[in-house]
């Protein structure tokens, strides 16, 4: 099958929202090779501990480029205990620079239970205007559920599953099936 005719993977839709103190990162578990689901238990969102200072993630995109973008954000995150921020811009000037990184298609959410930001092969950190962020096949499905429910008395953790809920109702990329992690700032 040439390249152009190969049917691309799709799959992942990850929501960070920030509410009361603390952040959730959720993320959905199809993984879709054109219109075949491949997997609907994959977990794209991750628990990192390094040097002792708790930082949950989430990923979209290839699953080999976001475990070496993590592994990378670890590092970081080593050398610049308890600095997220710093961490991340770090870790995009390496991804924007780095001939390798270049290659990598993947985006990562991540949050310290403080920060929380985008990181992006383009070299981007962003943090979300309104507390409320996505990333992947259906992130902007969750997005616009997540910011709708950004104004109700739900906690983080409500407002995220019920976003991908939603997400999952309308992105055909996107499943029900849930790993969510939370961290209080």
């Amino acid at each position: 099958m040439a390249q152009e005719e190969f049917p691309g993977w799709h799959g992942t839709t990850i929501i960070g929202v920030r509410k009361g103190g603390e952040v959730v990162i959720a993320g959905d578990g199809q993984v879709s090779l054109g219109q075949t689901v491949i997997k609907g238990t994959a977990r794209k969102v991750r628990r990192l501990k390094p040097g002792g200072h708790e930082v949950i993630a989430g990923f979209a995109g290839s699953t080999a480029d976001a475990f070496t973008l993590l592994e990378r954000l670890e590092k970081k995150l080593e050398a610049t205990p308890g600095q997220l921020a710093r961490a991340s811009v770090e870790l995009a000037k390496d991804w924007r620079t780095d001939k390798y990184l270049q290659k990598l298609e993947a985006m990562l959410i991540v949050s310290d239970g403080k920060e929380l930001f985008v990181i992006t092969g383009g070299g981007d950190v962003l943090e979300p205007e309104h507390d409320v962020t996505a990333i992947g096949s259906g992130g902007n499905f969750a997005l616009a559920a997540g910011r709708a429910l950004m104004s109700t008395d739900k906690p983080a953790e409500e407002i995220a599953r019920e976003a991908m809920a939603i997400a999952s109702d309308i992105c055909v990329y996107t499943n029900g099936n849930l790993t969510v992690e939370s961290i209080k700032a």
